[in-house]
């Protein structure tokens, strides 16, 4: 089972009105718990040690065959932007540029870059995950507002790597 058919799940779960919902494989076990009211989701995963290397392995597999078709889609945004990096979200989630309300934002327009620089973080399932820099360079532009739903390979930040 990939992220897109756990995704599924969840959203048909969340829309047929049901509470809870266990669904058990040979490999894993997914328990998904929502509210009353169907706006929040809990998902937990439990996956068996001696399965675990079968899903390592087939994920890859999945993330190369999405980002294939991808790259035809950015070439001609490319064409427009050539002398720039796109930094592209690695995953579904919510794209954040500060790492809480009340503190400054990771990078702004003009800003001077490293690699391994943190440029916003992306929470997915209640989890937040930094988003590094594989470029230096300056940010030319921010693509995403913040607090912005993204999606896998969406286009974040544009940076100039000169």
């Amino acid at each position: 089972m990939d992220i897109r058919e756990i995704q599924n799940l969840i959203k048909f779960v969340a829309k047929s009105g049901a509470t809870e919902v266990k669904l058990e494989m040979d490999d894993f076990k997914i328990t998904i718990k929502t509210t009353a009211e169907g706006t929040e989701s809990t998902t937990t995963y439990v996956q068996h040690m001696p399965m675990a290397a079968a899903p390592q392995v087939a994920a890859p597999q999945v993330v190369a065959n999405a980002a294939a078709p991808a790259a035809p889609a950015a070439a001609p945004a490319a064409d427009d932007n050539s002398k720039y990096v796109t930094v592209k979200s690695p995953i579904i989630g919510t794209f954040y540029r500060k790492p809480a309300p009340d503190k400054p934002m990771f990078v702004e327009v003009g800003s001077t870059i490293g690699k391994g620089d943190v440029l916003c973080v992306i929470e997915a399932m209640k989890l937040f995950n930094e988003i590094e820099s594989e470029v230096s360079g300056k940010i030319v532009k921010v693509l995403v507002d913040d607090a912005s739903p993204v999606e896998f390979d969406q286009p974040l930040f544009l940076v100039d790597p000169s």
